[in-house]
C-alpha cells in the first residue's frame, strides 16, 4: 500500500526551532522550512506516529491541511470547506477548532472558530450525507492560526503535548519542561560516553531526559496519541512505529549520570520519576550540598538549572550558590558547563563570560542558557 504525502508542522518553543530541525532531519526526513515557533516537512502517513514517539524538544505534531490568504470570514468559510476534511474526520468525528490570531485583518478569534467549524461540518455534511453528527468517535482537534491575513488550518495528532512523556508522576515546585530538559542536553557536548553531572537535579528532569537519549529511548513510548485513534492512520503504522522505536534501544549503553539535590525529598520524588521512566539504572541519586560535591577530572558535563527568582527567596543565598559554582569548576578545564537562569546577574557572579548564550522560554519565564566549553576529550 502506497502512503498518500502529508505536510506536517512540529511546533516549537521560541529559541527550540533548530533543535526540533535537526531532530526532523535525523528521522530522516529532508524537505524542512523553519519558521518561528514551528519546522514543517513534508512527509508519508508514517511520520505521524514515528515523529510523536521520537520528537524529544518539540511540543506537539499538527497535520496541515491548507494555508490561504484570507480577508473576510466569507473567503476563510469558502476556502475551509474546499480543504478535504472528509479524508480525515470520521462520521462519527468528535471535533473542536480552537484559534489563534495575530497582525489580521480577521482577529477575532470566536468568530474564526466558528467560521471553520460550520465550513468543516459542511464538507462532512456533502460526504456523509447527513445533517447532523454525533461526535462520539476519535478526537479531531482544528486549529485555525490567521497571521498576517494568512489563515493556517492544522489537525493536532498529539492530543497532550509531546512535554507529557509520562514518566513525572511527581513534581517539585517550578519544574523544568521535559522538552526544554531534552533540548538543554542536545544543545551540549554531552554524549553517552561522558560523564554527565545535575547538581539541582529537582525531580530528575534533565538527568532523565539525558538518559533517554543515552540509550536512544523514544520519549513518547510509554503514552498514546490523539492520532491512534484515526481510522485513516490504522493501528499498523502505530504497532509498526513502537516496535521499530523498541528495538532501537541502545541495551548496552552504560551512563555515568550523576544527580543530586539538597532537598532529599525532591531526590526521593526524582528517584521514582526515574524508574517509571525505565532508566533508574543509568542514574546515581544523591542528597547532597553543591559545596559538598566532588568533582572528577575526566571531560565531564554539567547541565543544571539551579533555584533563580520565585523559586528562591534569598538573593544572596543565590550569590553562594552561584560562587559556589564557580568555584568548583571555573578551573576544571576538562568540564563543559551549562546553565540555564532567569537571573540576568549570572556570569557576574560566576565570574567569567559564556562562550555561547541562548535566549530560551521555561514556560513564560524568559531564561538564558550559558555555555561555558571545556577541552574536548582525546579521540579514542
Amino acid at each position: 500500500m502506497t502512503m498518500s504525502s502529508v505536510e506536517l508542522i512540529a511546533t516549537a518553543t521560541f529559541g527550540l526551532e533548530a533543535v526540533v530541525k535537526r531532530e526532523v532531519l535525523d528521522l530522516g526526513y529532508k524537505d524542512i522550512t523553519v519558521e518561528n515557533g514551528k519546522v514543517t516537512f513534508k512527509a508519508d502517513e508514517s511520520a505521524i506516529p514515528r515523529t510523536n514517539l521520537w520528537l524529544r524538544s518539540a511540543d506537539r505534531v499538527l497535520l496541515k491541511m491548507g494555508a490561504f490568504k484570507a480577508l473576510s470570514f466569507e473567503e476563510l468559510f469558502e476556502k475551509t470547506r474546499a480543504l478535504p476534511w472528509d479524508e480525515w474526520i470520521t462520521e462519527d468525528g468528535k471535533f473542536t477548532v480552537t484559534g489563534k490570531s495575530v497582525k489580521s485583518k480577521l482577529y477575532s478569534v470566536p468568530d474564526c472558530q466558528a467560521i471553520v467549524k460550520k465550513a468543516v461540518v459542511e464538507r462532512l455534511k456533502q460526504r456523509y450525507k447527513r445533517e447532523w453528527f454525533p461526535e462520539t468517535g476519535p478526537e479531531f482537534t482544528i486549529q485555525v492560526a490567521v497571521l498576517k491575513d494568512v489563515a493556517t488550518l492544522t489537525i493536532d495528532t498529539s492530543g497532550i503535548g509531546l512535554h507529557k512523556r509520562g514518566y513525572r508522576k511527581k513534581t517539585v515546585k517550578a519544574p523544568l519542561k521535559e522538552t526544554l530538559a531534552a533540548a538543554l542536553v542536545q544543545l551540549s557536548f554531552w554524549n553517552k560516553d561522558r560523564p554527565l553531572l545535575d547538581p539541582f537535579c529537582g525531580s530528575g528532569t534533565i538527568p532523565i531526559e539525558a538518559a533517554l537519549v543515552g540509550k536512544n529511548i523514544a520519549p513518547g513510548l510509554n503514552r498514546n496519541f490523539a492520532a491512534e485513534e484515526w481510522p485513516r492512520l490504522g493501528k499498523d503504522l502505530w504497532k509498526q512505529a513502537r516496535v521499530e522505536a523498541f528495538y532501537a534501544i541502545d541495551q548496552e549503553a552504560e551512563l555515568d549520570i550523576i544527580a543530586s539535590d539538597i532537598d532529599g525529598a525532591a531526590v526521593e520524588i526524582a528517584k521514582e520519576n526515574a524508574a517509571a521512566a525505565g532508566v533508574d539504572e543509568c542514574i546515581k541519586f544523591s542528597q547532597q550540598s553543591l559545596a559538598d560535591l566532588k568533582i572528577r577530572d575526566n571531560y565531564g558535563v554539567l547541565i543544571c538549572n539551579p533555584p533563580y527568582g520565585e523559586r528562591i527567596g534569598d538573593d544572596r543565598e543565590l550569590k553562594d550558590i552561584y560562587k559556589t559554582l564557580a568555584r568548583k569548576f571555573i578551573d576544571k578545564k576538562t568540564w563543559s558547563v551549562y546553565v540555564i537562569t532567569a537571573d540576568d546577574r549570572f556570569e557576574k557572579f560566576y565570574g567569567r563570560k559564556a562562550d555561547r548564550k541562548r535566549k530560551l522560554y521555561n514556560g513564560r519565564i524568559k531564561v538564558d542558557y550559558y555555555q561555558f566549553y571545556g577541552e574536548k576529550p582525546p579521540t579514542k
